[in-house]
Formats: C-alpha cells, sequence, structure tokens
C-alpha cells in the first residue's frame, strides 16, 4: 500500500522535505548566533560604561584602528577646540527620529594632535545644501568626557560616502579624512561627548545605547527549528492519510490508482464487460 510513495507527485513532495529540513536548521543557527552576537555586544557595552574614564591618548593614536573590545570606553581629553575646522556629519537622527547632522569638532590636545569629537546633534538646515545652525563650541581650554567610537565605513554602516558634497558636510566619522583636510596628525576614531553638557541643550548629545534589550532572535531559531521538525511529521501525517484514503476505498471496491484511471477500467481504456448470471457476457457499450 506504500507503493504510492513512488509515484512523481510523492517523490517531489519528498525531495522538498528533504530540502526544506536543512534550510530551516541553518536559519535558525542563523537568528541563534544573532542572539550570541547581540548578548555579548550588550555586555561590552555594559562593561565599558562601567569602566573608570581614562585619556583618550592611552587607548588611540594618529593611524590607530579602534578594537570592538574599546568600543563605548569612558574616555576623557583636554584641549581647545578648533571651530575653523569643524564639520558636520549628514543625514543622521536624533533620538526622536528627526533628521538632521552631526556636530563634529576637532579638539587640539596639549601635544599638538588633535581628537575629533562629535559634539551631538543638530536640526539640519532648510536647504540640504545650507550648513546647519549650530551653536559654537566652548571657547578656552575645555576637558571632555566621552564614549569612544571607531571610524566609520561604509561597509560597517552601510552609508556611503558621496562625493561632491557642500563644504565642511561629510557623510561619514573619519579620522583619516579630516587628517588631510586639517593636515595635521590625528588620533583614530572619535569620542561621542557625554560632558559637559551644551548649553541649553543644543546640540543635542547622542543617547547612551541600548544594551539591555535582546531582541526576538532567540525566538526566531526556536521557531525555525520547530518548523524543521514539523516538516518529518507532517509527511508522515499525509502518507499514513494517503494509505488510508486508497485502503478505505478498495474496501468499497474501488481501486485508486497512481495515474487518476477510473474504478475498474481495462488496462486499454475500455470498459469492462458485465456477466449475467448463466455466466453469458454482455458487452457493455458506451453512448456515442
Amino acid at each position: 500500500m506504500y507503493r504510492f510513495l513512488l509515484s512523481r507527485q510523492w517523490v517531489i513532495l519528498t525531495l522538498v522535505a528533504l530540502a526544506l529540513i536543512p534550510t530551516m536548521i541553518e536559519l535558525g543557527f542563523w537568528q541563534f548566533h544573532r542572539h550570541e552576537r547581540r548578548v555579548a555586544q550588550n555586555t561590552l557595552i555594559a562593561d565599558n560604561l562601567k569602566a573608570s574614564p581614562v585619556p583618550v591618548e592611552e587607548l588611540s593614536s594618529p593611524g590607530h584602528v579602534v578594537p570592538r573590545a574599546d568600543y563605548w570606553r569612558r574616555v576623557t581629553a583636554t584641549g581647545t577646540f578648533d571651530t575653523a575646522h569643524e564639520v558636520v556629519v549628514r543625514r543622521r537622527t536624533s533620538s526622536d527620529d528627526r533628521v538632521g547632522a552631526h556636530v563634529l569638532t576637532p579638539l587640539v590636545l596639549k601635544d599638538g594632535r588633535i581628537v575629533l569629537v562629535n559634539r551631538g546633534w543638530v536640526p539640519g538646515a532648510a536647504n540640504q545644501r545650507d550648513y546647519p545652525d549650530v551653536p559654537p563650541a566652548p571657547k578656552g581650554e575645555v576637558t571632555v568626557a566621552g564614549r569612544l567610537k571607531a571610524d566609520e565605513t561604509t561597509g560597517a554602516s552601510g552609508i556611503k560616502d558621496l562625493k561632491g558634497l557642500p563644504d565642511r558636510q561629510v557623510m561619514l566619522i573619519s579620522s583619516r579624512q579630516q587628517a588631510e583636510l586639517i593636515g595635521r596628525e590625528v588620533l583614530g576614531g572619535y569620542i561621542e561627548q557625554t560632558e559637559p553638557e551644551a548649553a541649553g541643550g543644543s546640540p543635542e548629545q547622542i543617547a547612551e545605547p541600548d544594551h539591555d534589550s535582546i531582541g526576538a532572535h532567540m525566538a526566531y531559531a526556536v521557531q525555525w527549528w520547530l518548523f524543521a521538525a514539523g516538516v518529518p511529521v507532517g509527511w508522515i501525517v499525509l502518507a499514513r492519510r494517503e494509505k488510508r484514503d486508497r485502503e478505505n476505498g478498495t474496501a468499497d471496491g474501488t481501486t485508486v490508482t497512481g495515474d487518476g484511471g477510473g474504478d475498474g477500467d481495462a488496462p486499454d481504456g475500455t470498459a469492462p464487460e458485465a456477466t449475467q448470471e448463466d455466466g453469458s457476457a454482455i458487452q457493455a457499450t458506451s453512448p456515442r
């Protein structure tokens, strides 16, 4: 009764099921790994935000690539702001999703080197080619505290580094690009300023990164694995139902064929002969 499994319909169904099982298992592991990365990132952020602040010079230098282990480390820097080389970073959103720009101001350290400071968010100008209204940076020597971040790249951020932008406007925060524009040594990465707070609340300082939520990746992983387990179960249920239907058809005196032929038809498609009680045959004819 299980010979129907060799029919074309069931062979195709079986192949599809065999392809779905490993695919769903792999999708489950993909979501599981995303869950693990999120948990690891949350732990890293929390640990680095708890750590005591250190001078930025201890963690970075000109041309230095900030390692992931130092992301969000609390750092300090003392110097004077160089507003003449200040730029804005286009198409950045505020904490309530308003589109504007980040203000990137070089801070000249006591040894003459520079560290970039992201002072926060400001609304964009009415015309995108115009420079937005940026509150001036504090004058004189100032000590800035904040979170250390790595240079932005298109690959990591997904933001295209557009060319031909208006003067003093950029798409990405890059210490190398700013070093070329300024003509001085710039420490790798930049500081997201948290202290001191800007007068009047502008620029709006960047909020602390979320490190509490873990998302639904684990739930998605379990769902994919349940789907994978459900495929063979569903296949068995369908096969047993097909077998039962065929058995019921045989018990009723009908023949269930794999090619959909009519019940009791002869192999050549002609109607079978009926017999009388005396054994003589009556030739069945089809209506014309």
